[in-house]
Order: C-alpha cells, then sequence, then structure tokens
C-alpha cells in the first residue's frame, strides 16, 4: 500500500510518491528526466527532452478554451540530498521514505524533495486530467536549479507560445512572488609591490558583527567589517607612516563578513593604538545592529615583506571607497532593494589583493552599470575585474493581469488578500523572463518547511488548498 494513498487531489500524492521512488538529486534527473518522457508518450503528449535532461510537456487546451492564451507552469525535478547523522540511504542509488503525521508529510532520515517536487506531482496532475479546464498548457521541469539554474540557463524556449507564466517554487501559502533579484560575482584585482620598511607589526582585527545573508539582509543594517575595517586603515595611514602587509576577511561573496583582520608595520606604535581606541568609540556609537564588536591591535611577528607606500595606498583607498550595501529601493514593493553590491571577500596574496563581490539587481542595466563602476574604479589605480556566474533578474512589473487573476481567485476563495513580494536573491523565473520578452509571471507554493535538510515537512492542507488556487487559475483563464 503506497505511503500517501487516500490523501486528496490523489493524482497530485500519488504522482509526488511515484517520483520520490526515483533518485534525482541535482546532477542525477536521468531517470526522472526519462520517467517524465515516457509519461508524456504513454498519453500522446507532444514533448521535448534537451541534452541536459530538462523536458516539455504540452497539453492542448480543453474544449471551449481553444482560443485562449496558452500558460506556462514551471518547476524544477532537482532536489537537495541530505540525510541526517546515523542514516546510511544511498540517495544517489535509493528513494525516499515517506511517511504522515498528522497534516506533515516528511521523509525518514533524508531531505523530502518537497522543493521542487510538489511542483513536479502539480504539473503532472493537470496533465492526466482530462476533466480539468485550462488553455493549451505548457509545462517545464527543468534541471540543476538547486546548483546553478543550470537547466533555465540552457533550455530551449521555442516550443512555448505562451506568454503567462506560473512558476511553483514557493515554500510559502498566501504569498505571491513577483520578482527577484539577477546578479553576478565580480572579482576585482589589485596588483602589488613589497619592499622592506622598519616598524612594529600589528595584527588589527574587526569581530564579532551579525553578518547575514546579503541579498535577502543586506537592508538591515549590518556593518560589513572589511568596509569599516578599511575606513580605520584609510585614517591611520593618513595620520601615522605605515604599510599594510596583508588584509583578509569574508568567507563568501553572498554572506555579509562578520570578520577582518589586517596586518600593519609602522615605526609610530602610539599612534597606531591610539587610534585604534579612538575607533572603539566611534564604533561603539554607530554600529547600532552589531553592538558586540570588538577591535583588536596587537603586535606579532611577520615574515612578509610589507607593501611599498605605493600599494599600501591604493590598496587601503580602493577599500575604504569601493560602494557597498543597497544603491536602490523598488518602487512600489516597500523594503525591498532593487539593486545592492556586498564586498564579501578580501584575499592578500604576495603580489595581488583580490576583491570579490555580489552584486544583485532586479534590473539588468542597473546591475551591470555596478559592475562598471567597480571596474572604472579598480582600473584607475591598476587593477582588473572580471565577472562570473551572472543570472539574470526577474523585474517587478507595475502591471500583471496574471497577478491580479491569481490575487482574485485567493480571495474568492480564502476571503482575504494575498502578499505580494518579491525576492533580493535569484529565482528561475528571472531566465525565463530575459528568454521570453513581456513574459506575465507570478510565483507560487504550498507551504514547505525546513527544506533543504533532513527535517523538511510538506503540509498536506497546504497542497490541497494551492492545488486548489492553481486549477481555478486555470478555469478563469478562459
Amino acid at each position: 500500500m503506497a505511503v500517501l494513498e487516500g490523501l486528496k487531489p490523489e493524482k497530485v500524492f500519488g504522482f509526488f510518491e511515484s517520483i520520490c521512488q526515483i533518485p534525482h538529486g541535482s546532477d542525477n534527473t536521468k531517470a526522472l528526466s526519462d520517467w517524465l518522457v515516457d509519461f508524456a508518450k504513454a498519453r500522446n503528449l507532444e514533448y521535448y527532452q534537451d541534452d541536459l535532461n530538462d523536458v516539455i510537456i504540452i497539453k492542448e487546451a480543453s474544449e471551449g478554451y481553444e482560443d485562449s492564451e496558452p500558460v506556462i507552469i514551471q518547476g524544477h525535478m532537482d532536489m537537495v540530498c541530505n540525510v541526517a547523522e546515523g542514516c546510511t540511504k544511498d540517495m544517489a542509488k535509493e528513494g525516499l521514505d515517506l511517511a504522515v503525521d498528522g497534516d506533515v508529510i516528511y521523509a525518514k532520515g533524508t531531505t523530502l524533495g518537497g522543493d521542487d517536487g510538489i511542483a513536479v506531482a502539480f504539473m503532472l496532475a493537470i496533465l492526466d486530467d482530462d476533466t480539468l479546464k485550462h488553455p493549451r498548457v505548457e509545462t517545464v521541469f527543468t534541471v540543476d536549479e538547486e546548483t546553478g539554474l543550470f537547466g533555465a540557463e540552457a533550455i530551449d524556449i521555442s516550443p512555448l507560445k505562451g506568454r503567462r507564466f506560473i512558476n511553483i517554487d514557493s515554500e510559502d501559502e498566501g504569498i505571491l512572488t513577483v520578482g527577484c533579484a539577477g546578479g553576478v560575482t565580480a572579482i576585482g584585482e589589485l596588483p602589488v609591490c613589497r619592499e622592506g620598511f622598519d616598524g612594529k607589526a600589528f595584527e588589527i582585527k574587526l569581530a564579532g558583527l551579525i553578518g547575514g545573508h546579503s541579498g535577502t539582509e543586506i537592508m538591515k543594517g549590518q556593518e560589513n567589517a572589511l568596509k569599516s575595517l578599511g575606513r580605520l586603515l584609510f585614517e591611520l595611514e593618513d595620520q601615522a607612516e605605515c604599510r599594510l602587509v596583508k588584509i583578509n576577511g569574508g568567507v563568501a561573496d553572498n554572506v555579509i563578513p562578520v570578520s577582518a583582520s589586517a596586518i600593519i608595520v609602522s615605526p609610530e606604535a602610539d599612534k597606531v593604538r591610539a587610534l585604534c581606541e579612538e575607533y572603539r568609540g566611534i564604533f561603539a556609537h554607530e554600529f547600532k545592529v552589531d553592538p558586540d564588536f570588538t577591535l583588536t591591535a596587537e603586535e606579532t611577528a611577520i615574515e612578509e615583506v610589507p607593501m611599498d607606500e605605493c600599494s599600501t595606498q591604493r590598496v587601503i583607498a580602493y577599500l575604504c571607497g569601493t560602494p557597498n550595501g543597497v544603491e536602490k529601493m523598488t518602487i512600489g514593493i516597500e523594503g525591498l532593494p532593487q539593486t545592492s553590491l556586498s564586498l564579501g571577500i578580501v584575499r592578500t596574496s604576495e603580489g595581488m589583493v583580490e576583491y570579490t563581490y555580489c552584486i544583485r539587481s532586479s534590473v539588468d542595466s542597473e546591475c551591470r552599470m555596478l559592475a562598471r563602476r567597480l571596474e572604472c574604479q579598480i582600473k584607475a589605480l591598476g587593477g582588473t575585474l572580471r565577472q562570473e556566474g551572472a543570472y539574470p533578474g526577474w523585474e517587478y512589473a507595475a502591471e500583471s493581469p496574471l497577478r491580479d487573476l491569481v490575487c482574485r481567485v485567493y480571495k474568492d476563495q480564502y476571503g482575504k488578500d494575498m502578499v505580494i513580494e518579491a525576492i533580493h536573491a535569484g529565482l528561475e523565473c528571472g531566465y525565463f523572463a530575459g528568454k521570453m520578452p513581456g513574459l506575465d509571471c507570478v510565483s507560487i507554493g504550498p507551504d514547505l518547511r525546513d527544506v533543504h535538510t533532513p527535517n523538511e515537512k510538506m503540509y498536506i492542507s497546504s497542497v490541497q488548498r494551492t492545488w486548489n488556487l492553481v486549477t481555478e487559475v486555470l478555469a478563469r483563464m478562459k
């Protein structure tokens, strides 16, 4: 007997249980992709499968909807594979052990893959049900979303005729996502020269900041340890003779750095100590969100040769002057950044200081311009800038008939308004919006909790309500 047997809607939970028996972690989607193709073949549905294993399955309009504009429904087939301590399941080869506890579905000892297996189940249930009313439905199953949106980036959208797009990859029922940021990693490299210099060596370290995600938390007022340390170093270089040996901080481009340290050499030790003491007071007054910081200046031994005067000045000036934080807020959505950047990592090697940024924007042209600003600044100081891993944004649209329709249906069904939000992070919708000008796009989903962990939960009643919402939206697209 199937674990989810008897749960309604039966087709949704039946298909979800079926795909849970097929290993489908990121980079391991071939078996599920082929299963989807077999599903389409068995029902004589038009389908496309590419070399990455992305799949498109198309079902023509039901009777009376032949003249309606097609709708695209999209989700990703890959899941994050994570096991609890002590669990011996090989998720690359074995299916999941599903369980039900009241209103909750989970997998024993592993992630559940509700992100985004529930989207796959929804689409299959729509394709398999001839009683539903709908326009031409173009379902899109992408791969490797969890590791970099690679399926959405590569997929050929030429079979798609629709310009209404429902993404089912959100994790909070009642929230309609209507925009997301695109982004790019920018890496600046500033060459340095070194020469001997006499003085005492100090390690100056700023630590104890709270940090956070450089997209979703960039607007909360946290201090950036690298930028704050750069400000102190700029003042020190102005007030005392000193040379920089190295500066390092940060762990990832998309994380606001919580600590940073620099080693300097100076013959004016008293000035170094005095300035650091002064800046403890300045930071204590200014750091409203980071009151538990520490700032230390301790003598240390060094083996490296310090940078020369020109290199010291250029490295510190760039660090102090480089932009960081929110550049522009989104008009029409309170509290949502439109464009931002975060200096996430600084690393020093023998001949180079490397600065790594995460740039985000829901407006691609602003993202490009911000990268150009960084390039102009570092080139003026003799450095270079390169970009990696760019992905497009999904700009909030002031007018969206699809958004209005979904909100009307939700209000009619549940007697309350949907929450409209955009996120300052990436979704696959950005790639599709970039490939299909004028795309009217929304993202929805049922309640999922603790995704990507062995504690992942999917709520049965929320799946039922979200299914009712999706099918009624389709029915009203006549």
